[in-house]
């Protein structure tokens, strides 16, 4: 019970977050860098799971876990995409901005494509799921917190700047959490399944950070811009991951389908750290 109660509100502080970081100032970018903006919104929302859909297709998975890969790829970015970004010399606000639009967009995405990909996986097994409870709930951990967090920048914006780091080191430390209890909750699951988990969550990974790469190289997107496309792709929300599966499941704890977006809460950094360094090559010597 406790579990059921402490995630959803772990979530809502980590968007609250990303609000806190935000200006909207940050949001008329996505017309100033038209270009980038949708790039990186189109690339998110449709390439992403198109690329994983591919992925499963080459790998064999227990339907539930094939799921619940298919539920990290409808997720966006999280803050942690920010930081790589930073880290990597990309342009951090094109990654704010997108992280929060596609955040937003979210609401409406996730739940209509979760019900599509439970009955593409899951098929007879699966249970009838509340596309629109899915949507409310997600409006409310996620929606919410993002605009509160943006309301506060905006109306004590100096408090904001002083207490941001604090507010981020918070999220950070609770997205560690959310992956940990992810990962201890479904132990046996996670040993059973990690040797064929684990090669297609690092697969996938990486080509996504390649292929953000590449489309952004096509359409002229160089330097920060490119390498912020790139690690927007690669990067997913695993913690809303984590919680969609909750929802989707509608059991206490945290569900099986949730174990595919805990492993890749660890994988990822293991897979974008060094690719850093090669994005930082290939857009600063181009």
């Amino acid at each position: 019970m406790l579990l059921d109660v402490a995630l959803p509100l772990s979530l809502a502080f980590i968007m609250f977050s990303l609000g806190y970081g935000l200006t909207f100032a940050d949001f008329g970018r996505v017309l100033a860098v038209p270009k980038a903006a949708l790039a990186g919104m189109v690339l998110q929302i449709v390439v992403v799971p198109l690329v994983a859909y591919l992925g499963l297709q080459l790998f064999d998975l227990p339907p539930a876990l094939a799921f619940g890969v298919m539920i990290l790829a409808f997720c966006p970015g999280g803050v942690t995409s920010n930081i790589l970004t930073k880290l990597a010399g990309g342009t951090v606000a094109l990654s704010i901005t997108l992280t929060a639009v596609v955040s937003l967009l979210s609401v409406l995405t996730v739940p209509v494509l979760v019900g599509w990909a439970a009955k593409t996986f899951l098929g007879d097994g699966a249970e009838t799921i509340n596309v629109t409870a899915i949507a409310v709930s997600m409006f409310a951990i996620t929606t919410v917190p993002v605009l509160l967090g943006l309301l506060i920048r905006f109306l004590a914006e100096d408090f904001a700047r002083r207490s941001e780091a604090l507010v981020s080191n918070i999220a950070l430390v609770l997205f560690v959490v959310i992956v940990v209890a992810a990962l201890a909750t479904n132990w046996g699951l996670f040993v059973e399944n990690i040797a064929r988990l684990g090669p297609l969550l690092v697969a996938l990974n990486a080509v996504l950070l390649v292929l953000g790469m590449v489309v952004a190289r096509v359409i002229g997107l160089g330097g920060a811009d490119g390498i912020c496309i790139s690690i927007e792709m690669g990067v997913q929300n695993a913690a809303l991951g984590i919680t969609v599966a909750g929802l989707v499941a509608q059991v206490g704890g945290i569900p099986e389908f949730a174990v595919p977006a805990a492993v890749y809460g660890i994988t990822m950094y293991i897979v974008t750290i060094p690719g850093m360094f090669l994005l930082r090559k290939v857009f600063h010597e181009a």
